[in-house]
């Protein structure tokens, strides 16, 4: 028989699975060192953890990947400068590509992780085109 997916709202099940969703998050973030720790700090019993959690994911709906797409002057640090402007806005960093650089510049390709950030897209890159090394900057969905 195989296995059959239902996406359903959170508001719908029951409070277990979301607890067992947290103690696998506390888990991936090392802020738990261990399933008990997990479990305890999630307000659910270790049998309760281990009976949903190959059961239970998030759908992921809530995170947006989009691309921030640069052209950085080829000075040191100009790629620490932009990674940092990105992760100070709240955003994950999912991938990197970088060109090599030709005529002073090099272009990067940074995709991202926007469920998480502290202010809006648009304010982000705002903030990165004003970085001394960043020639142009935009974003591609």
């Amino acid at each position: 028989m195989s296995r059959r997916f239902l996406l359903v709202d959170a508001e719908a099940v029951p409070e277990v699975f979301l607890q067992v969703l947290r103690a696998k998050d506390l888990l991936a973030s090392g802020e738990a060192k261990n399933i008990s720790a997990a479990a305890r700090a999630a307000g659910i019993s270790r049998s309760a953890f281990y009976k949903y959690k190959d059961s239970v994911f998030e759908s992921g709906n809530n995170r947006s990947v989009l691309t921030v797409i640069a052209t950085l002057r080829d000075e040191t640090g100009a790629l620490q400068a932009l990674l940092a402007g990105i992760s100070s806005a709240g955003a994950g960093i999912v991938t990197l590509n970088q060109s090599l650089p030709e005529n002073g510049t090099a272009q990067i390709a940074v995709t991202i992780r926007t469920s998480g950030m502290l202010i809006s897209v648009d304010e982000m890159t705002e903030k990165l085109a004003q970085q001394r090394t960043v020639i142009e900057v935009h974003c591609d969905n």
